[in-house]
């Protein structure tokens, strides 16, 4: 199985990427489970549009069966129902995330399982590929695109999640829709900003950082376990840095020692390498978590919180906290957890019919039913679903 990172300027799902994204999923295991994360436009209200439209491409044109992750604003409103999401996304083998908000995608995710479920991916032989907004946010830092561009803000650099830094060693800024035109008569390159607004962020760059830049309906597609990376669709990528330039076009192969050295930086060692785990301590955690034996890795992630004496290791215990959460979350049958409480609401709801008090009666239906509970009366008595 290949580790793949695929990041795209723009066009995820326009017939020009069909073919790179099969080639990309040809080479993950028979059977991969696909899935579509919708934070970054959660805010939209055509959301649910957007989602099945790119489920839709992926089956028809691509021939790929996905199935949508939803986790659209934080703080989480219903704990049970994102757990099962979190559960969903981790089991994934290929993940996709596209336009949108990278800054409200990044707010979504803090303090979430999102992050640790892309590094997983990736360190466990699948596939992450994110596109547009989702793009901006895979770097050590990103663009508030929105910000700067609508409301006028001093242009900054948000925290990313730093997804490509840990995949490939190298520190960088993912910058899509490099080569965007739609300004006309003022310049809207590299996502929005222009040149002007692109020099004042590149002087706040983090030491040994630098911008990697893809134009749109162009991606870049990283085999994790060789180092290569082919450029796809039509235009080019970008290495930037301190204003120097290297472009290599669509069509051509390059690799990540190629691009450090136009960089000028080192590749440093990557966080978690294929099929190895960073102590004895997370091998176990790992372990416990596959099996699903969530007691066990509650108790190791606790230990490990407490011997953490860093920033990173109090980071890591979190993201083993959140996991450990999202596994107990999708051990919960929610059916059973719920049928005491509806199945007296009903008995209530029966006792008014019985007494004719149908205000009351009615009421207990439509409050069951605003809370996802469908009541079904037959003759055979009542019957009820849980519709979410």
């Amino acid at each position: 199985m290949t580790r793949v990172l695929m990041i795209l300027g723009s066009g995820e799902t326009s017939p020009a990427m069909v073919t790179p994204h099969q080639h990309v999923l040809a080479g993950l295991a028979a059977g991969t489970k696909g899935v579509v994360l919708d934070s970054p436009y959660g805010f939209q209200e055509n959301a649910d549009e957007l989602t099945e439209r790119t489920i839709q491409y992926f089956r028809e044109s691509v021939g790929f069966e996905t199935e949508a992750v939803s986790f659209r604003s934080a703080p989480v409103t219903d704990p049970v129902s994102h757990a099962t999401e979190m559960a969903r996304l981790r089991t994934a083998g290929w993940i996709f995330a596209g336009p949108g908000s990278p800054s409200y995608a990044l707010r979504t995710w803090a303090g979430s399982a999102v992050p640790d479920a892309l590094h997983g991916v990736l360190r466990d032989g699948g596939a992450v590929v994110f596109a547009s907004a989702a793009a901006l946010t895979l770097g050590l830092v990103t663009v508030p695109v929105y910000e700067i561009y609508k409301v006028g803000e001093t242009p900054r650099w948000l925290d990313g999640l730093d997804v490509f830094g840990r995949a490939t060693g190298l520190r960088a800024a993912i910058v899509p829709h490099w080569n965007n035109a739609e300004g006309g008569t003022h310049d809207t390159r590299f996502c929005y900003l222009g040149e002007r607004r692109l020099r004042l962020l590149e002087d706040l760059l983090p030491e040994d950082t630098f911008v990697l830049g893809i134009d749109e309906h162009t991606g870049i597609v990283i085999d994790l376990d060789s180092g290569s990376a082919d450029i796809v669709g039509r235009g080019s990528m970008t290495v930037r840095a301190r204003a120097r330039e290297w472009s290599i076009l669509a069509g051509s192969t390059t690799t990540l020692k190629e691009i450090a050295d136009h960089a000028q930086v080192e590749i440093r060692p990557t966080a978690v390498p294929k099929g190895l785990t960073t102590s004895p301590e997370i091998a176990a955690l790992e372990q416990a978590l596959e099996q699903r034996d969530v007691r066990t890795a509650l108790a190791l992630t606790a230990e490990l919180d407490r011997a953490a004496s860093t920033d990173a290791q109090r980071q890591t215990a979190g993201s083993y906290l959140a996991r450990c959460i999202a596994a107990l979350g999708s051990l919960v049958d929610r059916n059973t957890a719920v049928t005491p409480y509806i199945e007296l609401l009903l008995a209530e709801r029966t006792r008014a019919r019985d007494e004719q008090r149908w205000a009351d009666s009615d009421a207990i239906r439509d409050g069951l039913s605003a809370i996802g509970v469908e009541v079904r009366d037959g003759s055979a008595g009542v019957s009820w679903t849980l519709t979410r």
